[in-house]
């Protein structure tokens, strides 16, 4: 008889596929792909990849996402933003946040919320990001790269809503949290702000400030703002104004560094005030290099109204007369200065304790554990001494 055929055996059926799995690793190749098409300056391409894999990942909801999909929007917006295209996104961007919120996505909401303000920033919506701020909750539990960012846009909203104390504090924040190492640009940018509303407050930096390693080519231009400020110098402060008003602009801050016209010609008018007791007016304006009489008139009487000199003016003889200087330590200037630093101080402490990192739960029971039998060996150590001394009682009688 002929041999039995010989029967193959069927293939092992295949493992079912992970549709998890798979979305996470097409938003990472899309993610690798944005990323290379914006090094290659394929703007436009790159937008629409972008666009693809953010709706892609919409439609999915689950955490092992988030990392990769909060980078993703962040090129996704990056990408819209160097094609021009930044203010078609807006509404996308809304919408995204609004779901991460929903889905307590706590990076995805931080980096969305950061993206939407600096949208708005792009645009000077300040209003608009101002209402943002105020109707969403920055989470606690965000990264500090984040931290800064949020910080630094924050700073820039109140600063253009002339709030500069609260813009200084914010920004300094920022300067604190951000990567000390690494993130040149972003300390770049936080410097040249930070020092522009220092001068808007009536301070002047401090040459430190502007001698950092790694900022000091870039702020080139910032120095020669605060030393025009300083000296009360409106020539040199408009030359400053006129050599560098590209990068000025470029940074976003022209419009605030206008603002310090007032400020240079309050420092000229303090210089002016401290050397002579009695000076014309006409001299004051040739001295700050102004158009008019009037106009010099007019600038030193609200100078006087805003107690930025002490002086008056006899109108008759058309002459400015400085008033004896008062003792600084009889007014209040030292217990606002004191106040100032007491805050910092409780700020960062505060900062500090929020950051503490506390065991976790596993940690806790390990150390109930630990206690329980610190606790079981003191009560036997106890008995074997209670024990010991009555068999020392014994053997006395």
């Amino acid at each position: 008889p002929g041999a039995a055929p010989l029967v193959t055996p069927p293939p092992p059926p295949l493992p079912a596929l992970r549709t998890s799995a798979l979305v996470e690793v097409e938003a990472y190749l899309c993610l690798l792909g944005t990323q290379l098409l914006l090094d290659a300056k394929l703007y436009d391409a790159a937008a629409r990849l972008s666009a693809l894999a953010v709706g892609r990942i919409l439609k999915v909801n689950q955490r092992s996402l988030d990392p990769v999909s909060a980078k993703l929007w962040a090129a996704f917006s990056r990408a819209h933003e160097l094609a021009g295209r930044f203010a078609e996104i807006r509404s996308v961007l809304l919408g995204a946040h609004r779901t991460a919120c929903l889905h307590h996505n706590t990076l995805g909401q931080v980096v969305l919320l950061n993206l939407l303000l600096r949208n708005y920033v792009h645009h000077a919506l300040y209003d608009q990001a101002d209402k943002l701020v105020a109707k969403s909750a920055f989470p606690e539990s965000a990264p500090n790269t984040q931290l800064a960012r949020y910080l630094y846009y924050l700073g820039r909203i109140k600063a253009v809503q002339l709030d500069y104390s609260e813009a200084y504090s914010c920004l300094v924040q920022a300067q604190r949290k951000a990567p000390q190492r690494t993130a040149v640009g972003f300390r770049i940018a936080v410097v040249k702000l930070s020092s522009i509303v220092q001068l808007l407050m009536g301070e002047i930096p401090p040459r430190a400030t502007f001698q950092q390693p790694q900022l000091t080519r870039a702020l080139e231009p910032y120095v020669a703002i605060a030393q025009s400020v300083r000296k009360g110098d409106l020539a040199a402060f408009q030359g400053a104004m006129e050599r560098h008003g590209a990068s000025l602009s470029a940074d976003g801050n022209h419009s605030l560094i206008v603002r310090l016209r007032q400020n240079v010609i309050r420092a000229g008018l303090r210089n002016v005030n401290l050397a002579y007791t009695r000076i014309a007016l006409d001299d004051v304006r040739a001295k700050l290099q102004m158009d008019s009489p009037e106009d010099a008139e007019g600038i030193v009487a609200k100078a006087i109204h805003d107690g930025v000199i002490e002086a008056q003016i006899d109108k008759g003889a058309r002459v400015l007369v400085a008033k004896e200087v008062a003792d600084l330590y009889s007014t209040l200037e030292p217990q606002a200065a004191f106040h100032k630093r007491t805050t910092f101080c409780l700020n960062v402490h505060n900062d500090a304790v929020k950051a503490m990192a506390f065991p976790p739960d596993s940690a806790k029971a390990d150390l109930e554990e630990e206690e329980a039998k610190r606790k079981e060996r003191l009560r036997e150590e106890a008995e074997l001494a209670q024990s010991l001394a009555e068999e020392e009682e014994e053997e006395g009688f």
